[in-house]
């Protein structure tokens, strides 16, 4: 028989479980490096870019700097998509709200 309290604590529970992943998320930092390393971003969960490094060897390259920084930053919010993605899933903990199997 469904139980509207249960329900209620479980959604309070899932609540706080969100609240507490938002958090984590946020002071997550991925880096990603593009050029074999001469390029590193570095994006926190939050989708703001928090550092760059560039080698020194492409300063005089425009075109190849311009490409490798599209890449390492794409790269990186990749990454955190798909770290937010983990984490909601982690958060569900295998519970299927749909009832199917």
């Amino acid at each position: 028989m469904f139980d509207p309290e249960q329900l209620g604590s479980l959604l309070g529970n899932m609540n706080k479980e969100l609240s507490n992943l938002e958090q984590k998320a946020k002071s997550s930092t991925i880096t990603a490096k593009s050029g074999g390393g001469l390029v590193s971003v570095s994006i926190n969960g939050a989708g703001e870019l928090v550092d760059i490094d560039i080698d020194d060897s492409l300063l005089e390259d425009k075109e190849s700097l311009q490409i490798l920084l599209m890449s390492a930053i794409n790269d990186a919010y990749k990454s955190v998509e798909e770290n937010k993605k983990s984490m909601a899933l982690q958060m569900l903990g295998g519970l299927n709200p749909f009832g199917a199997q």
